[in-house]
């Protein structure tokens, strides 16, 4: 059997995520204890005493290090995948998976990519919308109606039928109400900080290049399918230049998703929290199994399930 694992993105954070993880597994406790972001990754995660876990500063880093305390307690059981990906910040995780960044270096990356991120945004009237039930050439002809308003782009393809818009206010807006005279049977506003994965996002692109020239990438141990292609890498491409580039693109899930199914992927495993992916799965390829793990049971549940493959 096929095995990949799908890393959620900033979105699906809650309150108490890891909570058990970290009095049950001191492979998760040497996680979370062991990245330096500025501020107590427990605290915030756990309890969130100031109300703080949703903004993006705080928001990536507390995901980040619970994807990776996740895939040391997989790996301690044996469960390992044979491909990785994730929405948005959740291909940090994946890259920490494969053996690329160390958890403690996905952590404090994730941190500096949040702020980064933050300071980007900062500032401007920007918006982002989920578009439901319209193609995709559709609605690039809506967001393309609509830029005389400012940036409007498609930030996410995350599933059939679904599909995100983000960029200046006015410009969302507008492309937001031409999609549903073209036939979209919602438009969503999202409540975000900012124009995430638009070229709006190009400060942070620089950001991150700048940053990366301090960090030393590993080899990675099996395939990771990356946000900006919807597949693997190919022999041109480096990580420090796809991760760049997806701060300031879009998300290819869908695409994503399909490549694992032509790769003969049976079960996509989703770290969480959440099951945001896991309905994506079901929309793009039913076929796939998925198991969303995020508690002491769920891992439990999947160590069952793998046992019976």
């Amino acid at each position: 059997m096929k095995l990949a694992f799908l890393y959620a993105g900033q979105g699906s954070q809650h309150p108490g995520m890891g909570a058990d993880l970290y009095e049950a597994y001191p492979e998760f406790r040497a996680v979370l204890d062991g990245a330096d972001v500025g501020f107590d990754l427990k605290t915030v995660s756990f309890t969130d005493p100031d109300g703080v876990l949703n903004q993006t500063q705080y928001t990536q880093p507390c995901m980040v290090a619970f994807a990776a305390g996740m895939t040391a307690i997989l790996a301690n059981k044996g469960i390992h995948p044979d491909y990785a990906a994730g929405l948005s910040l959740g291909e940090y995780s994946a890259l920490e998976a494969a053996g690329v960044f160390t958890a403690r270096q996905a952590v404090e990356l994730a941190a500096f990519r949040g702020k980064a991120m933050a300071e980007a945004a900062a500032g401007v009237p920007c918006g982002m919308s989920a578009v439901l039930g319209l193609d995709r050439d559709t609605l690039r002809q809506a967001c393309e109606e609509a830029s005389d308003e400012g940036v409007v782009e498609i930030a996410n393809y995350n599933c059939p039928g679904q599909l995100v818009i983000g960029g200046h206010k006015a410009a969302v807006d507008k492309a937001a109400a031409r999609a549903k005279e073209l036939g979209a049977k919602r438009c969503l506003p999202l409540k975000v900080s900012g124009p995430f994965h638009t070229s709006l996002l190009a400060p942070a692109g620089d950001a991150l290049r700048e940053k990366f020239t301090q960090i030393t990438f590993g080899e990675m141990k099996f395939p990771v399918l990356f946000n900006c292609l919807g597949h693997e890498m190919g022999e041109g491409d480096t990580i420090p230049a796809l991760l760049e580039r997806q701060v300031q693109s879009s998300v290819y899930m869908e695409d994503t998703i399909r490549r694992l199914a032509e790769l003969g992927v049976d079960m996509i495993v989703e770290i969480g929290p959440g099951k945001v992916l896991s309905g994506f799965v079901k929309k793009t390829v039913p076929a796939i199994k998925t198991c969303a793990v995020e508690t002491c049971a769920d891992i439990d549940a999947l160590c069952e399930a793998l046992k019976g493959e």
